[in-house]
């Protein structure tokens, strides 16, 4: 089994607007990062490549970030570990704090890739039941 993570964030401006600049520059550094981390396995991507804006909760300010991994710790390596830790203190810069969970991981067959539709819906899982074994966060994790 793989693990597959995703995050949103409702960004506190446009993406064009000149206080995201920081994030801006950094995030296809931290994507490359990802890309290159032992145990990453792929990627969710449109258009705009890894910073993918959608629609998530009726609101166009949202920031979506889709991933599996091989394992819990090659995923919290690179959170933890690696350029990625200087962006998670830096949240607050660039994003709104969230009322409801934002993140959430789940064990995925190897070769799956979720999609979005599928993502969202471990979302409101979690959201809605808390963390069970088919939708859990890092508590859950940290705790195995």
């Amino acid at each position: 089994m793989h693990l597959a993570q995703f995050n949103i964030g409702r960004m506190a401006y446009e993406l064009d607007d000149p206080r995201m600049a920081g994030f801006n520059r950094g995030i296809d550094m931290l994507n490359s990062i990802a890309e290159r981390s032992d145990g990453f396995v792929w990627k969710y991507e449109t258009a705009f490549g890894g910073v993918v804006p959608e629609e998530v909760d009726g609101d166009p300010r949202i920031l979506v970030n889709l991933t599996v991994w091989d394992s819990v710790d090659s995923l919290r390596f690179y959170v933890w570990n690696t350029l990625h830790k200087h962006f998670v203190t830096r949240r607050a810069d660039w994003f709104t704090p969230m009322d409801e969970a934002h993140l959430v991981m789940w064990w995925v067959p190897e070769g799956h890739r979720p999609d979005l539709a599928e993502a969202l819906a471990k979302l409101e899982h979690l959201r809605q039941n808390g963390e069970t074994a088919d939708a859990f966060g890092w508590n859950a994790v940290s705790k195995a």
